[in-house]
C-alpha cells in the first residue's frame, strides 16, 4: 500500500510502500478513501505532542470500508463504511473509563499518533472505536465531522446554554460548530487574525453575527468563548469579552504559553477549562446530530502523495474550511 510517513520530528512525510496491515482479533481492517488533515498533524510533526511512535503514518479523520474483521468483531461488517476519530483505544477499567470520561484514560492511545493512522491507503482500528458514518455525507465531506466536528462539539458542550458564544480562530473546526450553535438558536461572535480578511468572509458566510480582530472587543458581553487558534494570549483576551460566570474552553490539544493576567478577569466566577480527546458518546450523539442540523462541510481535496503541501496550507492559513486527503 502507498503511505505518508513521518520518520522524525520536523521532516516532511516521506511517501513510500508498505505491506497492509493485519488486524488483531478486535481490529478491522479499513481500506482509506478519505482522511482530514489537522494543526494536531502539524503538532505531532513539529514535535509539539512529545510522545509519537515512530515512525508513523498520521492521520486521525478516517472514512473508509471495512474490508475484514478480526475474531472478536462483532459490531462490524466487510463493506460497512466506518469513520476512526483521534480517540483509538482505552483501557476500559480505569475510573475515567467507568465514568465515561475515557477521553482522560491515562493508557488511551490514539489514531495517528501512537497507532498508524489514515494517511495510507489502508489502516487497522479497534472496532470499538470505529463510528458508522451518516449516509448523507460523502466521504470528503464527512472526513471533518471525526475531529473538528467532535471537537467541536465537546467545546459547545461545555458552554452550557450560552446564547452569546464567541469563536476564537475560524478554520475546520469553528465552521462546523458554528452551525451547530445556530441551529441550537445560539448567536456567533468570530474572532479571527486582524485583518484575515478571507477568514472574516468564511465566518459571516456561516452565519456569523459579529466579525472581529482576535483582540477585538465584541459588542456585548459574550456568555462563553471557544478557543480553537493554539495561541495562549487569547486566554486573556477571551476572559476579558466574557461577562461574569462566563467560561472559555481551551478546544485545542496544544497551545502556546499563557501569559499572566489579573485576577480580575478570572473574577466574577469565570471559568477557564480544557477539553481533552473526545468520548464515544461524543461521537455518537454529534454524529447523530450532524445531519439534522444539517452540518455542510466545506472541504479543500489534496491527492495522498501531496500530504506535504496540504500541511504547509493548513500552517499558513490558506485553507477555507477543512483540508482533506483523497486516499481512493
Amino acid at each position: 500500500m502507498r503511505a505518508m510517513v513521518l520518520d522524525a520530528p520536523g521532516q516532511p512525510l516521506r511517501l513510500t510502500d508498505l505491506p497492509v496491515p493485519e488486524p488483531g482479533g478486535d481490529q478491522v481492517l479499513i481500506r482509506v478513501h478519505a482522511c482530514g488533515i489537522c494543526r494536531t498533524d502539524l503538532h505531532i510533526l513539529d514535535g509539539e505532542l512529545k510522545e509519537p511512535r515512530l515512525p508513523l503514518i498520521l492521520g486521525h479523520q478516517i472514512v473508509g470500508t471495512v474490508v475484514s474483521a478480526g475474531a472478536q468483531v462483532g459490531r462490524l461488517t466487510p463493506g460497512q463504511r466506518v469513520g476512526v476519530p483521534w480517540l483509538g483505544s482505552s483501557c476500559n477499567h480505569c475510573q475515567h473509563c467507568l465514568n465515561g470520561r475515557e477521553n482522560l484514560c491515562d493508557q488511551a492511545r490514539f489514531t495517528g499518533y501512537q497507532i498508524d493512522g489514515g494517511f495510507a491507503e489502508y489502516t487497522v482500528a479497534d472496532h470499538r472505536f470505529c463510528f458508522p458514518v451518516p449516509d448523507d455525507y460523502p466521504d470528503l465531506q464527512a472526513a471533518p465531522l471525526l475531529c473538528a466536528g467532535l471537537i467541536g462539539y465537546r467545546s459547545l458542550m461545555m458552554t452550557g446554554a450560552a446564547e452569546r458564544l464567541g469563536i476564537y480562530g475560524f478554520g475546520a473546526a469553528a465552521h462546523i460548530v458554528a452551525q451547530v450553535a445556530r441551529y441550537q438558536g445560539r448567536r456567533i461572535y468570530a474572532f479571527t487574525r486582524p485583518g484575515d480578511v478571507p477568514a472574516q468572509r468564511f465566518a459571516r458566510d456561516m452565519g456569523a453575527d459579529w466579525v472581529g480582530g482576535s483582540l477585538e472587543a465584541p459588542p456585548v458581553a459574550l456568555d462563553a468563548a471557544i478557543i480553537f487558534a493554539p495561541a495562549g494570549e487569547l486566554v486573556p483576551a477571551a476572559l476579558k469579552a466574557v461577562g461574569k460566570g462566563g467560561t472559555v474552553v481551551c478546544g485545542g490539544i496544544h497551545m502556546s504559553d499563557i501569559p499572566s493576567f489579573p485576577y480580575e478577569l478570572l473574577w466574577g466566577e469565570r471559568v477557564v477549562r480544557s477539553v481533552a480527546n473526545l468520548t464515544r458518546r461524543d461521537g455518537e450523539e454529534f454524529l447523530a446530530l450532524a445531519p439534522k442540523v444539517p452540518v455542510r462541510t466545506e472541504v479543500h481535496p489534496w491527492p495522498l502523495e501531496e500530504a506535504n503541501a496540504a500541511l504547509e496550507a493548513l500552517r499558513r492559513g490558506d485553507i477555507r474550511g477543512a483540508g482533506v486527503l483523497v486516499v481512493d
